[in-house]
């Protein structure tokens, strides 16, 4: 399954749960909840390391923890409603940038589900503004996935030619050192034409390697 797909449903669960959460009996305990949560998080980042899914792991505590915290401060009214612009753009950076997209559809959906009767229309006024936030974290996601798209291609292209250089080094090294012990030891040997022809043979032979070698490269 596309993991655009799986990232989009495990964060509405952790939505979902977390407003299921707000309104069960264990929201009065929400602070050590969180706390637990963010020690539990480091503990497994400790001992498993790369071995797990760290940034679908940290996306899913830090969007429990900061509904948790809006939840019982006022929802919509509270004063830490602001704390969902930099997790829709942590979302967009963590994941992928369409995940921004999906959480905003979804905590819009959940919010105003939760939100009691008679609510006024500037009351709602916050909630409407996630939207006209998440294209500017949309935005932010695909510029930092192409920026180290981009890190990545330099950084192939400069290993490609480190590799390149070093075998054009062993090339020339191991071709022109036979090449001249050879023609060395014809010129040592020297009697006349036998060992004239001989050095003109390896010239040319070096000539021709050098010429190929070129052609490939």
């Amino acid at each position: 399954m596309n993991s655009e797909i799986i990232h989009s449903v495990v964060l509405i669960g952790a939505i979902g749960i977390s407003f299921l959460f707000s309104s069960s009996f264990f929201s009065q305990f929400d602070l050590q909840i969180s706390a637990a949560l963010f020690i539990i998080f480091f503990i497994m980042r400790k001992v498993l390391g790369n071995r797990i899914k760290s940034h679908l792991l940290e996306s899913v505590i830090f969007t429990f923890v900061i509904l948790l915290t809006i939840n019982s401060t006022g929802g919509i009214n509270s004063a830490f409603f602001f704390l969902l612009y930099f997790l829709l753009f942590s979302l967009a950076l963590l994941l992928e940038p369409i995940i921004s997209i999906t959480a905003t559809v979804a905590l819009m959906i959940f919010f105003m589900i939760s939100l009691p009767s008679g609510q006024s229309i500037k009351s709602l006024v916050p909630l409407f503004s996630l939207a006209f936030l998440t294209p500017f974290a949309l935005f932010m996601g695909q510029a930092y996935i192409e920026s180290r798209n981009s890190k990545f291609e330099i950084r192939n292209l400069s290993n490609k030619l480190t590799q390149k250089q070093e075998e054009t080094f062993l090339f020339l090294s191991l071709m022109l050192k036979n090449h001249l012990k050879s023609i060395k030891t014809s010129i040592d040997n020297f009697m006349g034409d036998h060992e004239l022809h001989e050095i003109k043979k390896h010239v040319r032979n070096m000539e021709g390697l050098i010429e190929k070698f070129e052609k490939e490269t």
